[in-house]
């Protein structure tokens, strides 16, 4: 960490900025981690697609089916390969809230910039607000280091623009990454923009989010290395365009990538989501590797489909 817990905001709001990644974690073919290989990975993204951020063991990362000591391995991993090429947020959600804790600490000593935890499924609740809140201020309370929230539906509940607005009051909460629809992340951003950075994954929203609320920050997901090479960074480019007010030019290079986006979302099957992007990843010269048990792997038709797609969507490679 650069920055004290009461310059938290502030650090962030300076350094915070452009495109963060969701990063997948390869497995080799007896499923460990591939060192070498995330190490490649974070390497190409940071240098090579100049992608600014990388969250780490998240959903994507397939946190669900990692011990504690992995998932810690894994922020040492990130951290050493992204060295002073872009910035780190760890995931450290967890239903249970000592491991949260532990590993918000273990983020905080190996170097990491921020953590991330998304809010915990509640059984047998209706009135989460207080609760959530005393949540979050125990791991506000527990570490220095800057805390993303994240809100989705997956947590069988969607925190309301209201209940963040309070939650961004905490000092060290700087982000969240907010998975809603529109009118509500929209909400927040006019609560909220003054405290922390306000953000959803969705790519195909990126573009307009910069020049309608100008938002700062794509936290975040797999697009940025899904959708670019190192020959053909369009997302960087329209990003970069609209950040410097030349919305048109953004647009039409947005526009552009609707092939390519409809060739990775159009062949993804809806229940193999981590391994259709881990096969895309190989298309691209990237590392994928193999899922964890009990995620399905692509078929062999499924893969011709998927890689028909890619060689035709006009990416280049």
């Amino acid at each position: 960490m650069d920055y004290t817990r009461s310059g938290a905001k502030d650090y962030a709001r300076e350094n915070m900025k452009g495109i963060w990644a969701a990063a997948l974690m390869p497995f080799t073919q007896d499923h460990r981690i591939d060192e070498e290989g995330f190490a490649e990975n974070v390497r190409h993204w940071t240098q090579e697609l100049g992608i600014e951020g990388l969250f780490v063991s998240g959903k994507q990362g397939e946190f669900f089916s990692m011990s504690i000591e992995e998932r810690k391995r894994s922020f040492e991993l990130a951290v050493e390969a992204t060295g002073d090429h872009g910035h780190t947020i760890m995931s450290c959600s967890d239903q249970n809230l000592d491991v949260v804790i532990d590993l918000a600490r273990h983020a905080e000593t190996c170097g990491a910039d921020y953590i991330v935890v998304h809010a915990p499924a509640l059984h047998f609740f209706t009135e989460y607000d207080e609760t959530l809140l005393r949540y979050y201020k125990k791991i506000s309370d527990s570490v220095d280091i800057g805390i993303a929230l994240w809100s989705h539906p997956a947590s069988g509940y969607l925190m309301t623009p209201e209940l963040c607005n309070r939650l961004a009051d905490l000092e060290n909460v700087v982000a969240i990454k907010y998975s809603v629809e529109r009118s509500m992340y929209s909400e927040l951003t006019r609560l909220a923009s003054d405290r922390i950075q306000v953000s959803t994954a969705s790519e195909p929203e990126w573009l307009d989010n910069i020049l309608e609320l100008n938002w700062k920050l794509y936290l975040c997901s797999s697009p940025p290395f899904l959708l670019q090479s190192a020959k053909d960074r369009r997302m960087h480019d329209y990003t970069q365009a609209a950040f410097a007010g030349n919305a048109d030019e953004a647009k039409a290079i947005s526009r552009s990538l609707d092939p390519v986006r409809e060739a990775l979302w159009g062949t993804r099957p809806a229940e193999k989501p981590h391994s259709h992007q881990k096969y895309w990843q190989e298309l691209l010269g990237q590392v994928g590797g193999a899922v964890r048990f009990p995620l399905l792997e692509l078929t062999d038709q499924e893969k011709a489909t998927t890689r028909e797609a890619f060689e035709q969507c006009g990416l280049q490679v």
